[in-house]
């Protein structure tokens, strides 16, 4: 894996850090909530950048992006890196988004689709229902604390600002949870960039409502009878939420397929 460039761009009054690697086709990376591109992404993208430009970026208040007086929200986080891409001067680019990194790319391709040629959506949900309820349950009594000494605090602490500063980013990643936006059907289905959906046969996101959001996106037809749709669909076996991102060479496998596919 070849480092081309690390540095930070003013969008939208965030100075966003990013990082690129590789040559080829741009594949931008989006990582989860409390997560940053090491926890997201370290076991994935040195074979990701083997073939491609992969622009991976740290979202307010994240990794090495300081945080700013504002909260978190999906719309925000999308309008910023479709600023950052615009800004690098990159036209159009894949997507592959992790948790709420993969809520991030659905809302670039829903607020910004002229930049998205294809997303990779992990556990991905479109509206609340698409957790499992005690997750949801477990948002009313957790805290910084009970990500001590976890990868993703101590991520935190080496790249942070102000590492002093986990408790706010818990509080407002919390608050994000709390007031996930429920998108309507016919905004899913007006997406029109080729979609790969993977999720954990053990993840917190609801297979059901994966299937769900599958057939949103074209997804779940004879392929035999009618020819294969612009969706796709991964479980990965053995996998939660957490591990999903471990899984490198599926991902890569999958991933790699997925977009040297034409449709």
């Amino acid at each position: 894996m070849t480092l081309s460039k690390r540095s930070y761009a003013l969008v939208n009054g965030l100075n966003m850090y990013y990082e690129i690697h590789g040559e080829g086709q741009p594949l931008v990376l989006l990582h989860g909530a409390l997560s940053a591109i090491g926890t997201s992404f370290s076991k994935v993208l040195p074979q990701l950048s083997s073939t491609r430009q992969v622009i991976a970026v740290e979202q307010q208040a994240h990794g090495h992006t300081a945080d700013i007086d504002r909260p978190l929200t999906y719309e925000q986080m999308a309008d910023d890196t479709a600023a950052l891409l615009q800004q690098l001067g990159f036209e159009k680019a894949d997507l592959f988004g992790w948790s709420m990194g993969a809520g991030i790319a659905l809302q670039i391709a829903i607020r910004h689709p002229e930049v998205v040629r294809k997303l990779v959506l992990a556990s991905v949900t479109y509206n609340r229902n698409g957790f499992y309820p005690e997750l949801l349950a477990g948002l009313e009594t957790s805290k910084p604390e009970d990500l001590a000494g976890s990868p993703f605090q101590e991520e935190y602490e080496r790249s942070a600002p102000k590492p002093q500063e986990w408790p706010r980013l818990f509080a407002k990643v919390n608050q994000l949870d709390h007031e996930v936006q429920d998108w309507p059907p016919e905004v899913i289905q007006s997406i029109k960039a080729p979609t790969l959906l993977i999720i954990g046969d053990s993840d917190v996101v609801r297979p059901e409502h994966t299937v769900e959001l599958f057939r949103l996106l074209g997804g779940g037809v004879a392929g035999d009878l009618v020819g294969l749709p612009r969706a796709q669909l991964a479980v990965l076996p053995d996998t939660t939420h957490v591990t999903l991102v471990d899984r490198a060479d599926w991902l890569v496998s999958m991933i790699t397929q997925f977009l040297l596919r034409t449709f």
